[in-house]
């Protein structure tokens, strides 16, 4: 199983999610530049850790999802709502799984993170930290988190977790790539180390 990072983080007005770069299998390399936070809509994003090729083809079935869901609905579709769509389609694989750990999370209503298996199972959380550096990122989120963040305060706790991460897991590094979603969008950015 491919090492990675990801966290994911409400705070008083949307989420942030930082993920590290690097994909490695064992003790080769594979890339230094590999993107794993991904915009779902307007509103709804993710961070995946795990195999690249489940990663990518989970994104684009559900963007697809999301765009029919969203043209049925006429409105936006909240961030519970793709989680269920995700869980659905990872159910729906679970003899050949995904073989993925995602951090789902946006605001439509208000900020909301749900962390899914790679069987689908849903769980709702304020912060959540997901792939082989996963232990050493929580280890800092738990320390640290407040609820009712401002935006600043959880993009620098997002990537400090992230790199916490990155120093002792051999699996995680090259960069960290942030995403936040507030009600007014996304924005994405990429943080050197």
């Amino acid at each position: 199983m491919p090492g990675a990072t990801a966290v994911g983080i409400t705070f008083d007005n949307g989420v942030v999610f930082a993920s590290e770069k690097r994909i490695s299998y064992g003790n080769f390399l594979v890339s230094k530049t590999t993107k794993k936070t991904f915009p779902l809509t307007d509103k709804v994003g993710a961070a995946i850790a795990g195999l690249v090729a489940d990663m990518q083809i989970l994104v684009l079935q559900i963007k697809a999802l999301t765009k029919i869901r969203n043209m049925e609905l006429k409105r936006d579709v909240p961030p519970n709502s793709v989680a269920k769509m995700i869980s659905n389609l990872m159910y729906e694989r679970r003899f050949y799984p995904f073989l993925t750990q995602i951090i789902v999370g946006g605001v439509v209503d208000k900020p909301a993170i749900y962390t899914l298996d790679p069987l689908g199972s849903v769980l709702p959380d304020e912060y959540a930290a997901v792939g082989t550096g996963a232990e050493m990122a929580l280890g800092v989120l738990d320390q640290q988190f407040k609820p009712d963040m401002k935006e600043k305060e959880a993009t620098d706790l997002a990537i400090k977790s992230v790199r916490a991460a990155i120093m002792r897991d051999s699996f995680s590094g090259d960069g960290i790539d942030v995403m936040v979603i507030t009600k007014e969008g996304t924005k994405e950015f990429t943080e050197k180390i």
